[in-house]
């Protein structure tokens, strides 16, 4: 998979403050396309934005940030309007914000479950219906970052499971929706992915090395992976390479998605 060149293209790009986000926004950089960043730290995302400028000089136009809560639809409904202000057009949008939260049926509460669902799909749905007008009048495409856990089950991270799992329904669904106005709707499918996203979920560095180390004996290629990694099939289906692809969920897994304990 190789993605072709993005320039001319504007890009929203969710959770780009760190890991995969910020991953993708340096590639997208490089690949010529015009950025808008979005994350909960404004001194992060001007540290990327910065980078990202840095790196492509006047090639491109310079990256604009927008500091935004995906919870928050007054937030959301902002970005979307301030994205396309920016540019008059938006040809790419990246979900890529996402949190994983730790509990099982008998230990998630509601309240952990609702955070999980509206950080990882609720703002999905809300950031793409309101995309969908500039999507189809610039025949751009979408690309959310799901997990191995939307494709396979494991225990622990119930909430997290099924959030992935809808991300997944949902980008199938609203291909087929879209794919007749020349809008293109994929997910990548990560497995364990060297991120701060554990460390946040509650994993202390102990605990998160220990992790890093057995990931080596689940997944097929003997290692976690890197955002680098991911960010290359997030570009690949992004860009013009991926003309005839569509409804596609791909995982970037290292090949967790085909092994069985035995």
């Amino acid at each position: 998979m190789t993605a072709s060149s993005l320039s001319g293209k504007v890009a929203l790009i969710t959770g780009s403050t760190s890991g995969i986000g910020a991953a993708t926004a340096k590639l997208f950089n490089k690949l010529g396309a015009t950025l808008v960043l979005t994350g909960r730290q404004t001194d992060r995302l001007k540290e990327v934005a910065a980078e990202c400028d840095q790196e492509s000089g006047a090639k491109n136009a310079k990256t604009v940030i927008i500091p935004a809560d995906v919870t928050s639809e007054k937030d959301v409904e902002s970005l979307v309007q301030k994205a396309f202000d920016a540019h008059k057009r938006i040809d790419i949008l990246v979900n890529c914000a996402g949190i994983l939260g730790r509990g099982t049926i008998e230990t998630t509460t509601l309240e952990q479950y609702d955070h999980v669902m509206n950080v990882n799909m609720r703002s999905i749905f809300q950031l793409t219906q309101l995309c969908t007008p500039h999507l189809i009048a610039s025949k751009g495409a979408v690309v959310n970052v799901s997990s191995v856990n939307g494709i396979r089950s494991f225990p622990g991270v119930l909430a997290y499971n099924i959030s992935k799992a809808a991300v997944d329904q949902f980008t199938r669904c609203v291909a087929l929706e879209l794919a007749g106005k020349g809008v293109r709707v994929n997910s990548v499918n990560p497995g364990v992915t060297v991120t701060e996203l554990h460390k946040r979920g509650g994993m202390d560095e102990d605990a998160y090395k220990a992790f890093l180390e057995h990931s080596k004996t689940t997944h097929a290629l003997g290692r976690a992976g890197e955002a680098d990694e991911v960010a290359q099939v997030i570009a690949f289906l992004a860009s013009d390479a991926a003309s005839f692809v569509t409804g596609a969920s791909i995982p970037v897994d290292g090949g967790r998605h085909a092994m069985c304990p035995r």
